[in-house]
């Protein structure tokens, strides 16, 4: 008799990210969280939907974006089932929105972004728009509505996809992302 389990292949663990590398304490939880989640599916990389679930799992100020809970259940689902079917085709493909070049030197990326090691290129741009948000602000670490905006900015990224499979339009949700930052940031 076969198990029917699927094997996570070995794979190096990815550089960790803390709240030096410019994240509060919560959004370098929710990086964990996305560590962890793409570990368990047996992805080679975070990519942005792993960060979209890992962020609003733990992140009450992005809960708090979205239109309500049937909206925020309805993107949770599909989360979810990226798990167990929905997401499948996108093992062992690498994502890439055109946010930045496919071919990418990954040495330089981890020297620029010490997180690159085991991240999508589309992971790298929204971390990187999440810190570049938070400095225009004047701040020196990013939060999780930061991360939400730039997620969601993203208009081919495999979050933005969730997104729209689940109704939510990711324009709106980028703009009211940033108004909740700067009325958290008051």
């Amino acid at each position: 008799m076969q198990n029917r389990t699927p094997r996570i292949p070995e794979q190096p663990a990815p550089n960790s990210v803390d709240a030096d590398a410019g994240l509060t304490v919560e959004l370098a939880s929710v990086v964990t969280g996305a560590r962890r989640r793409a570990l368990r599916d047996g992805d080679r990389q975070i990519d942005t939907a792993h960060l979209l679930h890992s962020l609003i799992e733990s992140d009450p100020e992005v809960r708090e974006a979205f239109d309500g809970g049937p909206q925020l259940a309805k993107v949770l689902g599909y989360l979810v089932q990226r798990s167990i079917g929905y997401g499948l085709r996108w093992q062992g493909s690498v994502e890439d929105s055109g946010a930045v070049p496919v071919v990418r030197n990954p040495a330089a990326d981890v020297v620029r972004n010490p997180a690159a090691e085991g991240w999508s290129p589309s992971a790298v741009t929204a971390m990187e728009d999440a810190l570049h948000r938070a400095e225009l602000r004047g701040e020196s670490r990013a939060r999780g509505l930061d991360l939400l905006a730039a997620l969601a900015a993203d208009g081919e990224c495999r979050a933005v996809e969730v997104l729209g499979r689940a109704g939510v339009d990711a324009r709106w949700l980028s703009g009211r992302a940033v108004e909740r930052t700067a009325e958290v940031s008051r």
